[in-house]
């Protein structure tokens, strides 16, 4: 099977398991197996024996539940595979699937399929399974029962002892705080709500306007959808033996911090506080409302990071504070896409700097300053105090556009980590430049955990931000700033020491150092600017591959691109490339080409190599076979150069209709012997058409590759049927009756078909780039008379030509036209003529023709015009012989990789005709390296024959 065919067997397979799902016996595993497929990829190999299995398996383990209960189990696979299957029943809430897959991977098990429905249930007082139904219609609100989420995860299986009950164990501990915190998530929104109403009520007399005003819009901001709420504890402040210390207020708990604590016990202080040093606990008590900063510990519901930490201080009648009411939780995307300006104690913080910093408000200073927040981590804003804060953006601002590694460093006031962020040159920043750095930092805070995050734009600096995580209680060691920035700029170096190092690792010394000679000072700046030294490393050893002339393509998405942006890279030896022979063969596969650069690599003591990177937008519609869309550009604009494809609006279906070049080949070629039979669409209209109803042409294709594929699975005739069937419900829900005109001459084209060489390969092993295809006229409609018995359509770039034969054992001569529109109504006449001329001699003939397509002007070099003749000539011959029986040793041989749907034809004669008086001993030549059983009588002669012209 090709890959065209599985594309189209994957795409429709889930299709077909759906409609398979009424073999099974059981009603609820029908509803449960329809369910599943919901979740179901093109790409899941499941059988239906397989999702019956799995609905079955599931029935049976949810068999019985009582409400709130989590059903959880690993299950190895009895067949001894190296899978394993985790089976989950539980009441239907958020973040299931998010919270589970960590945990699955923090087992380090990969997850290979997680099916997991909704369902709407019923079950008795006992808690036994009554029955099941999708949560949609009147289904969705059945009295009595209610919503379960059910789980089938396939994951990789740990051999390991006691492993799978480890992982039982971690995704119930898991479903419990996500019960907890889905269940108290209103209550604890209300709580911030709550709190700020009472901070406005009674403002601390110890706060500013301003901080009041700021910190009860915030907690109603974090109300309003901008955060998710997954704990929340209140805690008193109390001295005890001389020490601040944080003692749980009981009953308050909810969500994840929900546990019963005994404030009276010595353990029931907060941990986290206890262990802080006194200058960092006295921080509890300082004037402030909300304290902002990251737990100590990663969420375990909805994202695997760590919590934010809300501490909303309680203040007495004086202005002292008395205690913290504290919420865990994660800000929502909308909290980091947001402008600062529009959020609470953020915006406070910009006119602040903005004062600070002197900048006017409105001027080109406070814009650059604005937009520097904007894009700062929004993490760090929210934690980061207004003097530090000052001092990185001063500093960054005046950065700007400088080529400088910087390091800014900010410790967590509770000891935690440190975060530090890194600007360095864009140009110098590589996945090796972050983890030198990484391990740089690691070591020098003696972390146990980093999380990164980089930006690089358009701006000439890259920032990376780093978080080292110090294990608790370990606190963060001094470290000098300036010896350390240092040694971050040296762990980022240069483009070409980047370049020579990667170069060095992946070759070697020995082989790298020629390649470094000739290429260590080659690139341009330009090209540094925009590529990284690894993709100088990639771009060098193509180079070395390439050979004068030739040309090396590569088709690559940027990483900061949108989904329509790709850009492909064009390399060659020698001269430049032309953009006038490049734009139209882009353009027809309708992307918009938008910008181009070009790069001359000047390699030392030897010709420079140009490479010319274009930027193109994709159309804006749902593409077809995203995955192979650079193999498919790539493949097509090579074939195109070398003149092995047509340039034309066909094209558009490589890009947009997932097909390989020789796919649209085989459309361009019906359409044209369409515009031959007397079409009265125009070649631009049909083109239209076909790329404008890209799901029909792709089953055309598909047809033909059924009734053609040499190599095909599966039964010919039943495929063949199936596929019209498809192929004449979607013709149904075509519009416009030219549009069903067209795409249904076509579908009757390609049934007329009997024959076509499209699956054989040149002599070089490389693809065709001419097709020919032996038809049936009497299956063709609205075909001009009178109708040939058989009819050989041959189209490649170079040339175009038709055979007509009116009987088994029929010749007649070839001509040479110069009717490139309807050169086949020429030879239809010649017939006529010959039907009349040979009515006594022989019953039927035969007459041939074709059209050279790439004929330069002969009044300029005529030698060069009769040869490109020849040569339009000789591939014409070729492909009308390719899809010819050969008779060897009396014994018919059908031709290679061709598929008939006619019996045993091995007759095919070319005598001369106009143009093509003395061809006759080219065309036995070309029979010759055939091995045809006819000889020099497959040209009535020629030089040893019969010459036509003389007699």
């Amino acid at each position: 099977m090709n890959e065209r065919q599985a594309e189209l067997v994957a795409s429709s397979s889930v299709a077909r398991l759906r409609e398979q799902i009424g073999q099974i016996s059981h009603p609820q595993a029908q509803v449960l197996s329809a369910q599943l497929t919901r979740h179901l990829s093109d790409e899941d190999d499941v059988s239906i024996e397989q999702l019956a299995g799995q609905a079955e398996e599931l029935l049976a383990f949810a068999a019985q539940r009582t409400p709130g209960q989590a059903l959880v189990e690993v299950r190895d696979r009895e067949d001894g595979a190296a899978a394993s299957t985790l089976l989950l029943v539980t009441d239907d809430m958020p973040f299931l699937v998010d919270s589970v897959s960590p945990v699955i991977a923090a087992s380090g098990r990969a997850l290979r399929l997680i099916l997991h429905p909704t369902l709407v249930v019923e079950r008795d007082d006992h808690g036994r399974l009554v029955d099941i139904a999708a949560m949609e219609g009147d289904d969705a609100h059945r009295p009595g029962a209610h919503a379960e989420s059910w789980m089938w995860i396939e994951i990789e299986r740990d051999f390991s002892e006691g492993s799978a009950e480890g992982l039982r164990d971690g995704v119930l501990s898991v479903l419990d705080d996500v019960r907890r915190a889905v269940t108290d998530w209103e209550e604890m929104r209300s709580r911030a709500v709550l709190l700020a109403d009472e901070t406005a009520a009674a403002p601390p007399v110890t706060l500013t306007a301003e901080q009041v005003e700021e910190g009860v819009a915030y907690l109603r901001w974090l109300a309003d959808d901008n955060f998710t709420f997954l704990g929340y504890r209140e805690y008193d402040l109390k001295s005890v033996d001389g020490e601040d210390v944080l003692v749980p207020v009981d009953g308050s708990g909810l969500g994840i911090l929900r546990m019963q604590v005994d404030p009276d016990a010595p353990t029931a202080m907060s941990k986290s506080f206890a262990v802080l040093p006194p200058a960092v606990r006295a921080l509890a008590r300082t004037p402030e409302l909300l304290v902002l900063s990251k737990a100590n510990s990663r969420s375990t519901v909805h994202r695997p990071v760590y919590l934010d930490y809300i501490g909303v201080k309680r203040f007495d009648a004086d202005g002292n504070v008395t205690g913290e009411r504290r919420i865990l939780g994660l800000y929502s995307s909308s909290a980091y896409t947001q402008s600062v300006l529009d959020i609470p104690i953020l915006r406070a913080k910009a006119r602040r700097l903005e004062a600070g910093l002197a900048v006017v408000r409105g001027s080109h200073d406070a814009k650059d300053l604005i937009a520097f927040l904007e894009t700062y981590p929004r993490d760090e804003l929210f934690q980061t105090r207004d003097d530090d804060l000052m001092t990185v953006a001063d500093s960054v601002l005046h950065l700007q556009e400088r080529r400088r590694t910087k390091l800014y460093l900010r410790a967590d006031d509770y000891g935690r980590f440190m975060s530090c962020l890194v600007y360095l040159p864009r140009d110098r920043y590589t996945t090796a430049v972050r983890l030198r750095i990484e391990r740089l930092l690691t070591e020098a805070f003696g972390g146990s955990s980093v999380d990164y995050t980089v930006r690089v734009s358009e701006s000439l600096l890259a920032r990376l931000h780093l978080v080292v995580h110090v294990p608790l209680g370990q606190g963060l060691p001094k470290v000098d700033h300036r010896e350390l920035e240092a040694r971050v700029a040296t762990a980022s170096r240069s483009w070409d020491d980047e370049f020579a190092t990667e170069l060095v690792s992946r070759m070697g010394d020995a082989a790298a150092a020629p390649l470094l000679t000739c290429y260590g000072h080659a690139f341009p700046e330009s090209y540094k600017e925009d590529f990284a030294p690894g993709r100088g490393v990639h771009d060098t050893l193509m180079m070395e591959d390439l050979t004068p002339g030739e040309l090396s393509l590569e088709v690559y998405q940027p990483t900061d691109a949108s989904r329509r942006e790709i850009r492909l890279k064009i390399t060659r030896i020698g001269s430049s490339i032309s953009l006038s022979k490049v734009l139209p063969i882009l353009q027809s596969m309708g992307v918009d080409v938008v910008d181009e650069y070009p790069y001359e690599i000047s390699r030392a003591m030897t010709e420079p190599v140009w490479i010319l990177d274009f930027g193109m937008l994709l159309p804006d519609v749902e593409l077809v076979g995203g995955s192979s869309l650079a193999e498919r550009i790539d493949s097509a604009f090579t074939a195109a150069w070398e003149g092995r494809a047509s340039v034309d609006g066909f094209n558009a279906l490589i890009v947009t209709a997932g097909m390989h070049w020789r796919d649209v080949l085989v459309l361009r070629a019906y359409a044209r012997y369409m515009r031959q039979v007397g079409s009265p669409f125009s070649q631009t209209f049909i083109e239209e058409v076909v790329t404008s109803n890209q799901g029909i042409a792709r089953l055309l294709v598909d047809l033909f590759r059924i009734r053609f594929e040499p190599t095909l699975d599966g039964d010919r005739s039943s495929l063949e049927r199936e596929l019209v069937s498809r192929i004449e419900a979607a013709l149904d829900d075509v519009g416009s009756l030219d549009q069903d005109r067209i795409l249904r001459t076509l579908l009757a084209l390609i049934r007329s078909t009997l024959r076509t060489n499209f699956f054989q390969s040149d002599p070089d092993g490389r693809e065709r780039s001419s097709v020919a295809f032996k038809l049936d006229p009497q299956q063709v409609p609205d075909m001009p008379l009178p109708k040939p018995r058989f009819e050989i359509w041959v189209f490649a770039p170079r040339v175009e030509g038709v055979h007509l034969r009116f009987g088994s054992v029929a010749r007649g001569g070839l001509r040479w036209s110069d009717r490139q529109e309807d050169f086949r109504t020429e030879i239809l006449g010649l017939v006529k003529a010959q039907e009349v001329k040979n009515a006594v001699i022989v019953p039927v003939g035969a007459k041939g023709g074709f059209y050279a397509k790439l004929l330069p002007d002969p009044s300029i070099d005529r030698d060069a015009w009769l040869a490109e003749g020849k040569a339009a000539y000789r591939e014409f011959i070729s492909s009308m012989l390719d899809i010819t029986d050969n008779l060897v040793d009396g014994q018919v041989v059908p031709p290679v990789d061709v598929v008939r749907h006619d019996g045993d034809d091995a007759y095919l004669v070319v005598a001369a005709d106009k143009g093509t008086a003395t061809f006759s001993d080219l065309a036995n030549e070309i029979a010759a390296e055939y091995d045809f059983w006819l000889g020099d009588a497959f040209a009535s002669g020629g030089s040893v024959g019969y010459d036509h012209k003389a007699m």
